[in-house]
């Protein structure tokens, strides 16, 4: 799929981990829950129903504050890519307030792994409106949590 800079915000980088370790971390609700929210903000809730239409929701805390999120899977290719959306919710039911569709793909390169995340959004707005939540900053941290916690597996 080809980048659209006036929708898509993309992260990638080249990680330590394998595309099995990346892969679990991404796919075990316990595992998803230590890295995928920036500390001092906390993952409290993960399910992961693996196929496609499966739910994908989290609920993310920080103090008193819960911020859940509902999607679900649209595509699963093993330890290759994995594709969820918020426009979605499970039962294939249209959400109320879609945002974002996110496209990972993890990729042996050497004894690394190309890791990318893309997040495709339906306009210039909603695109600005991710970037200014810190995406990159965000979205990076969590991979620098992700990554650290898959080269202990």
């Amino acid at each position: 799929m080809t980048l659209n800079p006036a929708l898509d915000l993309e992260l990638t980088r080249l990680v330590a981990a394998s595309p099995a370790q990346i892969w679990r971390c991404w796919t075990e609700p316990e595992l998803l829950k230590q890295w995928w929210a920036p500390k001092p903000v906390e993952t409290v809730e993960a399910t992961l129903d693996l196929r496609p239409g499966g739910r994908f929701a989290t609920v993310m805390q920080l103090g008193a504050q819960t911020f859940p999120t509902e999607g679900i899977f649209l595509d699963l290719i093993p330890r290759q890519r994995l594709i969820f959306t918020d426009a979605l919710h499970e039962g294939w039911r249209p959400a109320p307030e879609p945002f974002f569709t996110a496209i990972l793909t993890i990729a042996p390169e050497g004894d690394r792994t190309r890791y990318t995340a893309r997040a495709m959004h339906r306009s210039p707005e909603d695109r600005a409106r991710h970037e200014d939540m810190g995406f990159h900053g965000g979205w990076g941290t969590a991979l620098s949590q992700l990554e650290a916690l898959a080269i202990t597996l």
